[in-house]
């Protein structure tokens, strides 16, 4: 029998915490990894606000989409792939329970210091519930200390942090440079810093990956 040490591989997920097709391809890659627990991907989420001029106190749900997509009717029609998408793959989203739509980059934030813990994957599937299934604004500070809580973090200090313009700039400078790599939307997975791929992929997608990925690195060590 030949063993073989699995290298890891790098996943980066370029998302932001709002946005519906990002929670789906979550959900869709968390299936194929749940099905194949012996992937060796390394994850990392980066940054990237689908509305970087959103005020700090965000706006009324129906005012902004009706903004975003010229009015209701534009609105209903965009999100009806969303809304099939979810319902195909028995993902409860409950739209109506969304009243505002928040400024994401506090939360990026906490993404970004739930990395320096090891702690991300639990703080960005905790901020996409707490969005999409529970309505609740993830900009609110202590809906954010909630969250680093129950992902295992300390709450408190997180509060503090949020007070302060810590890595503020750094997050949106982040948000920038992916904008300058060619990322027009989200979400954007980037495997071995070397393939994009763009859109919220189904989980057959990246059971291949994970399967071509698994196949090279036993040839490689034959």
């Amino acid at each position: 029998m030949t063993h073989y040490i699995r290298a890891m591989i790098k996943l980066d997920i370029i998302s932001d915490p709002i946005c519906p097709w990002c929670y789906i391809g979550k959900t869709r890659l968390d299936r194929a990894l749940e099905a194949h627990p012996e992937h060796n991907f390394l994850i990392e989420w980066h940054p990237f606000q689908l509305n970087p001029d959103m005020p700090a106190e965000g706006m009324d749900r129906h005012e902004y989409l009706e903004l975003k997509f010229g009015g209701k009717q534009g609105a209903v029609k965009s999100y009806a792939p969303i809304v099939q998408a979810a319902e195909d793959m028995g993902l409860k989203i409950d739209f109506a329970g969304i009243k505002r739509t928040p400024n994401s980059i506090d939360a990026h934030r906490l993404i970004h210091w739930a990395g320096i813990e090891g702690k991300q994957n639990a703080v960005v599937d905790r901020l996409f519930k707490a969005y999409f299934k529970e309505g609740r604004d993830i900009s609110d500070h202590s809906v954010l200390k909630r969250i680093a809580s129950a992902a295992g973090m300390d709450g408190e200090a997180i509060g503090r942090l949020l007070q302060t313009d810590a890595d503020l700039q750094d997050l949106r400078d982040r948000d920038v440079h992916a904008r300058a790599r060619g990322v027009q939307g989200v979400p954007c997975f980037i495997v071995a810093n070397e393939y994009a791929i763009s859109g919220a992929q189904p989980s057959e997608f990246w059971e291949t990956v994970i399967a071509d990925l698994d196949g090279k690195a036993q040839q490689t060590d034959a």
